[in-house]
């Protein structure tokens, strides 16, 4: 994979149509767009159980496990606190936790544009997604790989989680790009960039339909 700068993946601000600061440039999805594998539609895979409970597949293993290899891994936080201590704005931690357990903050929501109060009563109005979804990853080569890759791909703070708002979050469900893109216009080109950086890295397909929209998307992005 072409080396990518890493300054975007974290820059969103407010809303607008214009992308928001910090958007990846147009060559970079270009040239992401060039090196991810383009199938005609979505295979549906037999066997996807999210779920860890008695009798449930458990196919990505315990959700927010710290138990991973990647970033925040084995730190003493759960992926989900990691998360939302990186993305809300000054957060606040549950004393006693170690800045690990995250109970209030601000998310300046990249879906959206809006801004969405979180407090741990009421977790539902801040969700954290995967960019690229795991019923989609399994559906596309993850039903194959190895169990610590699939692991490895679900508590993925650097590249595939965000927090996002619910409802928002709740409309996309496991949607790829051809059928659900930002609501916010000026997130779609962070959002291209997001969605393919994974693709790539992890080996990942897209449609064909899924191209177009985010090739779509890349239009929007600002020039080099």
């Amino acid at each position: 994979m072409a080396a990518i700068g890493m300054s975007w993946f974290r820059s969103v601000s407010d809303p607008a149509d214009d992308p928001v600061p910090g958007s990846p440039p147009r060559g970079q999805i270009a040239a992401l767009l060039g090196q991810v594998t383009v199938w005609p539609d979505r295979p549906r895979e037999s066997g996807y159980e999210r779920g860890c409970g008695p009798g449930e597949g458990c196919v990505f293993g315990p959700a927010w496990s710290d138990d991973h290899p990647g970033e925040g891994g084995h730190d003493g936080c759960d992926t989900r606190n990691n998360v939302l201590a990186r993305d809300l704005r000054e957060p606040a931690f549950r004393p006693g936790t170690d800045a690990c357990v995250v109970v209030s903050g601000t998310l300046h929501d990249p879906y959206t544009g809006a801004r969405v109060d979180f407090r741990r009563s009421e977790a539902r109005a801040v969700h954290v997604d995967h960019i690229y979804p795991l019923a989609a990853a399994w559906d596309f080569g993850a039903a194959r790989w190895p169990a610590d890759l699939r692991r490895q791909f679900a508590n993925d703070i650097t590249y595939n989680l965000v927090a996002v708002d619910g409802p928002a979050n709740e409309d996309k469900s496991d949607h790829t790009p051809a059928q659900w893109m930002p609501p916010a216009a000026g997130y779609r080109c962070w959002f291209a960039g997001r969605y393919l950086t994974v693709a790539v890295r992890y080996g990942l397909p897209i449609t064909s339909g899924d191209h177009r929209a985010l090739a779509d998307a890349a239009g929007s992005c600002p020039d080099p």
